[in-house]
């Protein structure tokens, strides 16, 4: 079978082998970069199967490396994984609105890494895309292609990311359902994470500015007040 490769962009080099060390141990294949640049080189001449990717970085940070792997279509749909600094409350969600699948904090638990990385690379891989493919979801004036992964309001495009795009598609899929954030985390994400839910709420006001003509009173993604969410 085939390793699974993954791409660890930092410049701390004990980061570095401590996520090589580790995540080989687990049998993937780890390409190690300190630079954005670097890490963008290696990523379009050996595509990987997903990347954690630092915050602070010298030259162009994390941020800027994000925007070009959403930008390029090579490298678009590839499940990344930000690293933050504990407390960088308005980086993680400034990365999560640009694209980001998940975020770790640092310093961060190996056990825990290990079970984001399992579960994106789970649910990127060919049985979900197979699973997802081929449906065409109508809701309203929204038209969601499953299978191109393509959204429509009224006829016009809209770009959504990748978790924005399975957050929509589950909740019209099962609509009037109300999920509540450990669901959405555990279906989207593939986990279960008690605790901070910031990443469900971040997902849900940014696909309510794309989709709702009035985010403030949304017509499609409803909040059930103590609950979690429903797709109307």
């Amino acid at each position: 079978m085939e390793k699974h490769v993954i791409l660890a962009i930092d410049d701390e080099a004990h980061i570095l082998e401590l996520l090589k060390y580790n995540l080989e141990k687990e049998g993937y294949q780890v390409l190690r970069a300190d630079t954005g640049e670097e890490g963008l080189a290696l990523l379009k001449s050996r595509q990987a199967d997903l990347v954690l990717l630092d915050y602070m970085l010298p030259g162009i940070d994390g941020m800027e490396v994000l925007r070009r792997i959403r930008r390029d279509p090579e490298l678009a749909l590839v499940p990344v994984i930000m690293l933050t600094a504990k407390g960088e409350e308005t980086d993680k969600v400034l990365g999560l609105e640009m694209g980001a699948d998940d975020y770790v904090s640092k310093p961060f638990g190996v056990r825990e890494l290990s079970a984001r990385v399992k579960a994106l690379l789970r649910r990127s891989g060919p049985k979900e895309k197979e699973r997802q493919a081929g449906k065409i979801l109508r809701a309203g004036g929204l038209v969601i292609d499953c299978d191109a992964r393509e959204v429509t309001r009224d006829g016009e495009p809209v770009e959504l990311s990748r978790k924005e795009f399975d957050l929509l598609a589950l909740t019209v899929r099962h609509r009037n359902r109300v999920f509540t954030r450990e669901q959405l985390l555990e279906q989207i994400w593939g986990y279960e994470y008690s605790g901070e839910t910031r990443t469900v709420d971040v997902h849900v006001r940014s696909l309510r500015k794309k989709l709702e003509a009035d985010p403030e009173h949304p017509r499609y993604l409803r909040t059930v007040r103590g609950v979690g969410y429903k797709f109307v």
